[in-house]
């Protein structure tokens, strides 16, 4: 069973049988669940990864959302975040982005938004899918279809509103003449990211797998296992810089000239440095993620706040505490001064403002942020495991550390941590610590695991 319904949308596998994978048939029910929230004489923003079957997937979103009397705008091939601004610059009522992000090939999902261009909240989910369940929804007669539009010039409208950022320098970085790789995967961002960058004046750029065919070279997620031949790539070519993206262009790592890599929790903890040297203020990012934000965010004088996990409740922090950036660990930054949502995009157009001001290399830009490691575990639970009483006796064991349980428990120690989730598609615990070395980092997981195991 492959079909997953989370706050991040509907994902599964392609092909097999309906409600167990991602079929036909399940692609138009919750289509068509999400159009009935809407209702008809809406508009709708529509845009795909290069995935093998996002034409198969688009052309049945499309038509179902037609079907229901609602117009819809293709952008056909795009980014996450393109369409999430095209939302606010076509004044739509929601937007569907097909894609299953870093997953691999066979996967593909529906990623719902709301008029403002954001994920659509736990509660709005939760009406949608039990509409879906009911099927409870009925399609427009003949003459109140909805009408059909394409639109593929609100890439370029995304890149303007980059160009005219008050915190991006196109000047400055022109001038800096950058060699750039770029490993595009074999989607959307073998055009969005050569076009960011030559309108930054970017005019060096090699694309690696840039066939927008979808038949992955890699495993898509930008891992430093799947970043080998990038990170080759830079040295090779003697380039400043090599730029990673996954299939839908909302997360981002970077290859330091020397063919390191920068860390992928180490993007937004260089575009919250640049940021706030600009603007005071606060930050946010998940409760997985690294503390060398904290640290960085207080060095400027503001105050870190974590998140639960998901991009939609860093969002919801972000808003409640007026975050000037944030983000995810994962690569993911989300600057509100463009929109709430993970874009790597602007975050390419932040971090090289800021290494062209440094006039640093990126390995020495690296190299003044503090060092932590992570150690990323699980444990596998037998069926009927109360996962919640578990998860309470820890928290009571380390009852004189400080403890944050917005999602699972977060334990606190001098300069590091340690994190327990309970997954939401899989029967285990997630288990995430972060300290000063690789050995603390693992050491500290397993005597967590340890005592886990006891308890159960």
């Amino acid at each position: 069973m492959a079909l997953m319904k989370s706050i991040s949308g509907i994902r599964g596998t392609i092909g097999g049988v309906p409600g167990d994978n991602l079929t036909p048939l399940d692609v138009v029910k919750f289509t068509a669940a999400y159009g009935t929230i809407l209702g008809k004489g809406k508009k709708v923003i529509v845009g795909r990864d290069g995935r093998m079957s996002g034409e198969m997937v688009r052309s049945l979103v499309v038509n179902t959302l037609i079907g229901l009397g609602i117009d819809v705008i293709d952008l056909g091939l795009s980014t996450t975040p393109t369409v999430e601004m095209a939302v606010k610059f076509e004044g739509a009522d929601g937007g569907i982005i097909l894609t299953a992000s870093h997953n691999p090939k066979q996967w593909n999902a529906l990623k719902l938004l709301n008029e403002k261009g954001e994920f659509i909240s736990a509660e709005l989910g939760q009406q949608m899918l039990a509409i879906a369940e009911k099927e409870a929804f009925e399609f427009a007669p003949v003459d109140e279809l909805g009408i059909y539009d394409d639109d593929d010039t609100l890439l370029q409208t995304h890149i303007d509103a980059i160009l005219v950022h008050p915190m991006v320098n196109k000047e400055l970085i022109s001038k800096k003449n950058f060699k750039v790789v770029v490993d595009a995967i074999n989607s959307s961002g073998a055009v969005a990211v050569p076009a960011l960058l030559n309108a930054l004046g970017v005019t060096d750029v090699t694309v690696l797998n840039g066939d927008m065919h979808g038949n992955f070279a890699h495993n898509p997620e930008p891992l430093p296992e799947n970043l080998v031949d990038l990170c080759s790539e830079v040295t090779i070519q003697k380039a400043d810089l090599g730029i990673a993206v996954d299939p839908d262009v909302d997360r981002l790592c970077f290859v330091s000239e020397d063919g390191s890599l920068f860390g992928e929790e180490y993007t937004l903890v260089a575009v919250a440095d640049y940021v706030l040297s600009v603007k005071k203020g606060n930050t946010v990012s998940n409760l997985s993620s690294t503390r060398a934000l904290r640290d960085i965010t207080e060095k400027h004088g503001g105050e870190y706040f974590a998140s639960a996990v998901g991009e939609v409740n860093v969002v919801k922090k972000m808003k409640e505490v007026h975050a000037v950036i944030g983000g995810e660990g994962n690569g993911g930054v989300i600057d509100p001064a463009l929109h709430y949502g993970r874009d790597a995009l602007i975050g390419i157009a932040l971090f090289l403002t800021h290494l062209a001001q440094t006039g640093k290399t990126s390995s020495e830009l690296r190299k003044t942020y503090p060092d932590y490691f992570m150690s990323k575990n699980k444990i596998d639970l037998p069926k009927g495991t109360d996962v919640k009483a578990i998860l309470a006796k820890v928290k009571d064991e380390y009852a004189s550390q400080p403890v944050n349980t917005e999602d699972g428990v977060k334990i606190e120690f001098d300069k590091s941590w340690v994190h327990l989730r309970a997954s939401n598609t899989e029967p285990i615990i997630r288990i995430y610590s972060e300290a000063s070395s690789t050995e603390q980092a693992a050491d500290l997981a397993m005597q967590v695991m340890n005592k886990i195991k006891a308890i159960m």
